[in-house]
Protein backbone atom coordinates (compact mmCIF):
# COMPACT_ATOMS: atom_id res chain seq x y z
CA UNK A 1 0.00 0.00 0.00
CA UNK A 2 1.70 3.56 -1.01
CA UNK A 3 1.79 6.09 1.28
CA UNK A 4 -0.47 8.54 -0.52
CA UNK A 5 -3.60 5.41 -0.52
CA UNK A 6 -2.87 4.93 3.31
CA UNK A 7 -3.06 8.49 4.12
CA UNK A 8 -6.17 8.82 2.49
CA UNK A 9 -7.77 5.75 4.28
CA UNK A 10 -6.41 7.62 7.48
CA UNK A 11 -8.13 10.67 6.12
CA UNK A 12 -11.01 8.60 5.82
CA UNK A 13 -11.49 7.30 8.82
CA UNK A 14 -10.67 10.34 10.94
CA UNK A 15 -13.95 11.71 9.14
CA UNK A 16 -15.61 8.74 10.15
CA UNK A 17 -14.96 8.95 13.38
CA UNK A 18 -15.83 12.88 13.40
CA UNK A 19 -19.52 11.72 12.01
CA UNK A 20 -20.19 9.39 14.69
CA UNK A 21 -19.30 11.61 17.60
CA UNK A 22 -21.39 14.17 16.12
CA UNK A 23 -24.45 11.98 15.51
CA UNK A 24 -23.61 10.81 19.15
CA UNK A 25 -23.93 14.60 20.40
CA UNK A 26 -26.84 15.56 18.64
CA UNK A 27 -28.81 12.25 19.92
CA UNK A 28 -27.87 13.41 23.14
CA UNK A 29 -29.05 16.70 22.55
CA UNK A 30 -32.60 15.55 21.32
CA UNK A 31 -32.90 13.63 24.87
CA UNK A 32 -32.01 16.76 26.51
CA UNK A 33 -34.76 18.59 24.44
CA UNK A 34 -37.51 15.95 24.69
CA UNK A 35 -37.15 16.37 28.58
CA UNK A 36 -37.90 20.29 28.71
CA UNK A 37 -39.93 20.99 26.48
CA UNK A 38 -43.53 20.54 27.48
CA UNK A 39 -47.07 21.88 27.36
CA UNK A 40 -48.13 24.84 28.57
CA UNK A 41 -50.30 23.28 31.48
CA UNK A 42 -49.78 19.81 33.34
CA UNK A 43 -51.30 17.28 31.03
CA UNK A 44 -53.51 14.75 32.66
CA UNK A 45 -52.55 10.98 31.64
CA UNK A 46 -54.04 9.27 34.42
CA UNK A 47 -57.46 6.31 34.17
CA UNK A 48 -57.79 5.63 37.71
CA UNK A 49 -59.57 7.98 40.49
CA UNK A 50 -60.88 10.76 38.07
CA UNK A 51 -61.43 14.73 38.92
CA UNK A 52 -64.47 15.24 41.14
CA UNK A 53 -64.28 11.59 42.83
CA UNK A 54 -63.41 11.01 46.57
CA UNK A 55 -59.63 9.67 46.77
CA UNK A 56 -59.59 5.64 47.68
CA UNK A 57 -59.71 5.08 51.28
CA UNK A 58 -55.88 3.89 52.41
CA UNK A 59 -53.62 4.44 54.76
CA UNK A 60 -49.36 4.86 54.98
CA UNK A 61 -47.05 6.28 56.97
CA UNK A 62 -44.32 9.00 56.47
CA UNK A 63 -40.83 8.41 56.92
CA UNK A 64 -41.21 10.71 59.78
CA UNK A 65 -43.89 8.35 60.85
CA UNK A 66 -46.64 10.90 60.11
CA UNK A 67 -50.41 9.26 59.30
CA UNK A 68 -51.28 10.01 56.09
CA UNK A 69 -54.93 9.26 55.37
CA UNK A 70 -56.64 9.24 52.47
CA UNK A 71 -60.63 9.47 51.46
CA UNK A 72 -61.62 11.92 54.08
CA UNK A 73 -61.73 14.90 55.09
CA UNK A 74 -58.33 16.85 56.07
CA UNK A 75 -58.42 17.46 59.94
CA UNK A 76 -56.47 20.50 59.14
CA UNK A 77 -58.75 21.66 56.39
CA UNK A 78 -56.06 21.75 54.21
CA UNK A 79 -55.94 20.81 50.11
CA UNK A 80 -53.20 17.73 49.57
CA UNK A 81 -50.68 18.54 46.72
CA UNK A 82 -48.84 14.40 45.74
CA UNK A 83 -46.10 15.32 44.06
CA UNK A 84 -44.33 12.04 42.71
CA UNK A 85 -40.67 11.87 42.01
CA UNK A 86 -38.03 9.23 41.76
CA UNK A 87 -34.28 9.35 42.61
CA UNK A 88 -33.35 8.58 39.39
CA UNK A 89 -35.27 11.23 37.53
CA UNK A 90 -33.38 14.01 36.34
CA UNK A 91 -36.21 16.10 35.64
CA UNK A 92 -37.55 15.40 39.34
CA UNK A 93 -34.33 16.84 41.43
CA UNK A 94 -34.70 20.68 39.13
CA UNK A 95 -38.44 20.17 40.21
CA UNK A 96 -37.61 20.39 43.22
CA UNK A 97 -36.81 23.50 44.65
CA UNK A 98 -39.73 24.89 43.11
CA UNK A 99 -41.97 22.56 44.95
CA UNK A 100 -40.44 23.31 47.74
CA UNK A 101 -40.68 27.26 47.25
CA UNK A 102 -44.73 26.59 45.73
CA UNK A 103 -45.11 24.70 50.07
CA UNK A 104 -44.02 27.74 51.87
CA UNK A 105 -45.82 30.63 49.94
CA UNK A 106 -49.41 28.40 49.44
CA UNK A 107 -48.87 26.71 53.06
CA UNK A 108 -52.11 28.23 54.33
CA UNK A 109 -54.14 26.34 52.53
CA UNK A 110 -51.91 23.42 51.32
CA UNK A 111 -49.66 20.72 52.28
CA UNK A 112 -47.25 19.10 49.84
CA UNK A 113 -46.55 15.49 50.21
CA UNK A 114 -43.69 13.96 48.12
CA UNK A 115 -44.54 10.45 47.36
CA UNK A 116 -43.21 7.30 45.06
CA UNK A 117 -42.05 3.39 45.73
CA UNK A 118 -39.03 1.65 45.58
CA UNK A 119 -36.20 1.06 47.87
CA UNK A 120 -37.08 3.22 51.31
CA UNK A 121 -32.84 3.26 51.84
CA UNK A 122 -32.98 5.14 48.12
CA UNK A 123 -35.62 7.21 49.06
CA UNK A 124 -34.10 8.37 52.57
CA UNK A 125 -30.86 9.12 50.80
CA UNK A 126 -32.41 11.48 48.22
CA UNK A 127 -34.79 12.91 50.75
CA UNK A 128 -31.55 13.89 52.84
CA UNK A 129 -29.58 15.11 49.46
CA UNK A 130 -32.51 16.89 48.34
CA UNK A 131 -33.18 18.88 52.03
CA UNK A 132 -36.89 17.27 52.18
CA UNK A 133 -36.27 16.26 55.57
CA UNK A 134 -38.88 18.95 56.39
CA UNK A 135 -41.90 17.54 53.66
CA UNK A 136 -43.87 14.49 54.50
CA UNK A 137 -42.81 11.57 51.79
CA UNK A 138 -44.07 8.36 51.81
CA UNK A 139 -43.01 5.15 49.94
CA UNK A 140 -46.49 3.27 48.96
CA UNK A 141 -46.96 1.36 45.56
CA UNK A 142 -50.60 1.55 46.02
CA UNK A 143 -50.82 4.85 46.05
CA UNK A 144 -49.34 5.51 42.82
CA UNK A 145 -51.82 2.34 41.27
CA UNK A 146 -55.05 4.75 42.48
CA UNK A 147 -53.70 7.25 40.59
CA UNK A 148 -52.30 5.40 37.60
CA UNK A 149 -48.51 7.75 37.64
CA UNK A 150 -46.99 5.89 34.62
CA UNK A 151 -44.25 9.23 34.35
CA UNK A 152 -42.45 11.48 36.57
CA UNK A 153 -42.66 14.29 38.02
CA UNK A 154 -46.48 13.91 38.66
CA UNK A 155 -48.69 16.01 40.64
CA UNK A 156 -52.19 14.85 42.35
CA UNK A 157 -54.01 17.61 43.80
CA UNK A 158 -56.39 16.71 46.33
CA UNK A 159 -58.92 19.15 47.79
CA UNK A 160 -59.91 19.69 52.13
CA UNK A 161 -62.15 16.75 51.46
CA UNK A 162 -60.20 14.64 50.09
CA UNK A 163 -61.82 14.61 46.55
CA UNK A 164 -59.03 14.67 43.60
CA UNK A 165 -59.41 18.25 41.74
CA UNK A 166 -56.70 18.13 39.47
CA UNK A 167 -53.54 16.01 38.36
CA UNK A 168 -50.90 15.72 35.59
CA UNK A 169 -47.50 15.99 34.62
CA UNK A 170 -45.66 18.41 36.33
CA UNK A 171 -42.06 19.12 34.59
CA UNK A 172 -41.76 22.48 35.91
CA UNK A 173 -42.93 25.49 38.32
CA UNK A 174 -45.66 26.55 35.57
CA UNK A 175 -47.04 22.64 35.55
CA UNK A 176 -47.57 22.80 38.95
CA UNK A 177 -49.14 25.90 39.01
CA UNK A 178 -51.68 24.99 36.31
CA UNK A 179 -53.26 22.58 38.84
CA UNK A 180 -54.03 25.40 41.48
CA UNK A 181 -54.89 27.43 38.77
CA UNK A 182 -57.17 24.18 37.29
CA UNK A 183 -58.68 23.71 40.93
CA UNK A 184 -59.68 27.29 40.87
CA UNK A 185 -61.68 27.10 37.41
CA UNK A 186 -63.32 24.08 38.51
CA UNK A 187 -61.46 22.19 35.34
CA UNK A 188 -59.47 18.80 35.19
CA UNK A 189 -56.94 20.05 33.10
CA UNK A 190 -56.28 23.61 31.74
CA UNK A 191 -56.52 21.78 28.07
CA UNK A 192 -60.00 20.92 29.26
CA UNK A 193 -60.94 24.58 30.25
CA UNK A 194 -59.33 26.36 27.21
CA UNK A 195 -61.41 23.86 24.77
CA UNK A 196 -64.46 24.70 26.55
CA UNK A 197 -64.00 27.79 24.90
CA UNK A 198 -63.97 29.74 28.30
CA UNK A 199 -61.57 33.06 29.74
CA UNK A 200 -60.52 32.98 33.19
CA UNK A 201 -61.40 35.44 35.82
CA UNK A 202 -59.05 38.46 35.64
CA UNK A 203 -57.31 39.26 38.76
CA UNK A 204 -58.26 36.21 41.21
CA UNK A 205 -55.56 34.83 42.91
CA UNK A 206 -54.10 31.18 41.95
CA UNK A 207 -55.02 29.84 45.61
CA UNK A 208 -58.66 31.38 45.83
Amino acid sequence: MSASLAAILGLQWAVILGLAAVVLALVRQVGLLHQRIAPAGALMISEGVKVGQMAPEMSMKTFDGEDIVLGRRSPEGLSTLFVFVAPDCPVCANLIPAVTSIARQESSWLRVVFASDGKTSDHATFRREKGLDAFPYVISRELGLAFQVAKLPYGVLLDENGVLVAQGLTNNREHVESLFEARRLKSATLQEFLARGESAPAGEALSS
